[in-house]
């Protein structure tokens, strides 16, 4: 097996953000007269684009919500996010810089691919100094497809991005089983989660991963196997 793509999510994986877009996602649900725990908020609606998350965490409470009051907790949450990254110090996940690196030397291109906008996502980037196509190759976000995750769309527009055909030779790595399911259903050889963001070692194994890893450098040794 010949790896000639992996894919990252952002917040979590590659990039640490202090699970802020979470806390924030939690702060305008519970704000609209919720009461969920950043558990449950965590454990839903991680790594979906974050409309879909609202939409999810409140169909927790088994009540009907409608499409008025997602996108006003959803717009909420937006302005609290701009409001809170303005703040933040964004920092990279440990050997985030050096993985992409080694794996462009070895002639592997590296995407990220995020359920932010990619105006959320470009922020994040230029907070961390990062360049599209200097320090990997390209950004897919969930603005740039119809269906986000656990779909794989934004795998397969990856995959045509850096004209590589087959996902045969795509690892995707993330942080929440449905970063896992997105690597599954774009049918990429390696789907790896990694413990460094919003699900444990337990919840990432319910989602089937090829394997988890607890840091990015692990994955080195599992691009490098023949």
């Amino acid at each position: 097996m010949v790896i000639e793509l992996v894919v990252f999510d952002m917040a979590g994986t590659t990039v640490d953000e202090d699970n802020v877009v979470y806390k924030t996602v939690r702060a305008a649900i519970n704000a609209a007269g919720y009461s969920f725990t950043q558990d449950q908020v965590q454990a839903t609606g991680a790594g979906k684009e974050k409309s879909q998350a609202i939409r999810d965490v409140l169909a927790l409470d088994g009540n009907d919500h409608g499409e008025e009051e997602i996108a006003a907790i959803f717009a909420d949450f937006k302005t609290r996010l701009q409001l809170a990254y303005d703040e933040l110090d964004v920092k990279e996940q440990p050997g985030a810089s050096e993985l992409f690196r080694q794996l462009r030397e070895r002639g592997v291109r590296v995407v990220l691919n995020t359920g932010y906008d990619r105006d959320t996502a470009l922020k994040l980037i230029r907070k961390l100094g990062w360049n599209v196509g200097q320090d990997f190759d390209c950004l897919v976000t969930a603005s740039d497809v119809s269906r986000g995750r656990p779909h794989g769309d934004m795998i397969i527009k990856a995959m045509r991005d850096v004209a590589v055909s087959s996902a045969d030779h795509v690892a995707k790595v993330g942080d929440s089983q449905i970063d896992i399911h997105e690597g599954q259903d774009a049918g990429c050889a390696l789907c790896i989660g990694i413990t460094t963001g919003a699900q444990s070692r337990e919840l990432l194994a319910q989602a089937q991963p090829t394997q988890i890893i607890d840091r990015l450098m692990d994955l080195l040794p599992l691009i490098d196997a023949p």
